[in-house]
């Protein structure tokens, strides 16, 4: 088996859930060195009404995205509600009317989430933004499906990349965003939108994985 089921995704939905209320107050904790805080408050609050609004329906992985990424930009407050509901709703997007969805889906639903958070934030790789750990993540999927590694190996190559390019923004200036200000002072501490983007493409892969088990 070298894809899983769209229509069975509702758990892959809830892992990611789980995994940002587990990491609420690590993720205000690291906002708050050079941020305003509240990062893993306004996520908790967002993932959190989008997992009891599904908590008794049946629901799609790209169903669930396009409605996780609704909420988020229009519910919830910050930068990163309409950064992540871009990213989710575009990812969901790209893969609508797939029935399954293997390396080469998932890797098209990761870049449309990239090109369309593009059209609206103009940070780059080394920015010390999200990006930092979504384009690396990304890079390891396209290399998985040029060599034609199974999925499991992708996303275990998709993890290591994310958490790569998480760990290389403590080393970085920060150029967007309120921490932006603080020049030469933003280094030495992670940044918060690229450790939240790690934990979610961790949850989604470990999700996936799962899922896989089960159907085997």
């Amino acid at each position: 088996m070298n894809a899983f089921q769209n229509a069975n995704g509702k758990p892959i939905l809830l892992g990611m859930v789980s995994a940002i209320q587990a990491n609420k107050a690590y993720l205000g904790e690291v906002d708050g060195l050079i941020g305003d805080g509240d990062h893993g408050m306004n996520m908790n609050k967002g993932f959190t009404m989008f997992g009891e609004r599904i908590a008794n329906r049946a629901i799609s992985f790209t169903e669930g995205l396009d409605e996780l990424g609704t909420l988020l930009f229009t519910e919830i407050g910050g930068s990163m509600g309409p950064i992540y509901g871009t990213v989710f709703t575009s990812m969901a997007e790209a893969a609508e009317d797939v029935t399954e969805i293997g390396v080469a889906e998932l890797s098209a639903m990761l870049e449309n989430g990239l090109k369309e958070l593009r059209e609206i934030v103009e940070a780059q790789v080394g920015d010390k933004t999200l990006v930092d750990a979504l384009s690396p993540a990304l890079d390891a999927l396209r290399a998985a499906q040029t060599a034609r590694k199974t999925l499991p190996a992708a996303l275990k190559a998709m993890k290591t990349a994310a958490a790569a390019g998480r760990d290389s923004t403590k080393d970085l200036m920060a150029k967007f965003g309120r921490s932006a200000r603080l020049g030469e002072r933003s280094r030495g501490v992670l940044d918060a939108g690229a450790t939240s983007c790690c934990i979610i493409l961790t949850a989604m892969a470990d999700g996936i994985l799962a899922l896989m088990e089960v159907a085997a």
